[in-house]
């Protein structure tokens, strides 16, 4: 082999590793809990439900971190937010964690895909909030507090 296509050969493998993706996020990371709760936590406290629900919920995290959601926002991993199939964008709701009564209110800003065995997908931080991370799923109760516009 000539020494150009030595050269060649090298610099393409080069260049095709240093585009490979990396892992920016490990689950040593999630050992840390995301900063507390937005205001709005309280703002909300005494809503009344318009709509409640009951099912599993699951989470999503490293895989979407950064990418746009559905409504076009960047997606925040340790953020307040949730996927729901059908749900409005801007949808403000209270999910509870049935095993542990644990709840957090947060803003419905993606589109999960439909599973007859999930009714929600939470963010990083909401399943953190809810200590459910370990579990991966949680029976949850939804109280929607807010219709968003979509």
């Amino acid at each position: 082999m000539s020494k150009s296509y030595f050269v060649i050969i090298v610099f393409a493998v080069m260049l095709l590793t240093s585009c490979s993706p990396s892992v920016k996020f490990s689950l040593n990371r999630w050992n840390s809990k995301p900063a507390s709760p937005p205001l709005e936590q309280t703002r909300y406290r005494d809503y009344a439900p318009l709509e409640t629900v009951t099912g599993v919920a699951s989470f999503y995290a490293d895989e979407f971190n950064g990418r746009l959601t559905s409504n076009g926002e960047i997606y925040d991993m340790y953020g307040f937010t949730a996927a729901h199939p059908t749900y409005p964008h801007g949808t403000i709701i209270r999910v509870t964690n049935l095993a542990n009564n644990k709840s957090v209110v947060v803003r419905i800003n993606d589109r999960m895909p439909y599973r007859p065995d999930r009714i929600i997908d939470l963010s990083l931080g909401t399943a953190m909030e809810l200590d459910m991370v370990e579990d991966g799923l949680a029976e949850v109760k939804l109280e929607i507090l807010e219709w968003g516009e979509e």
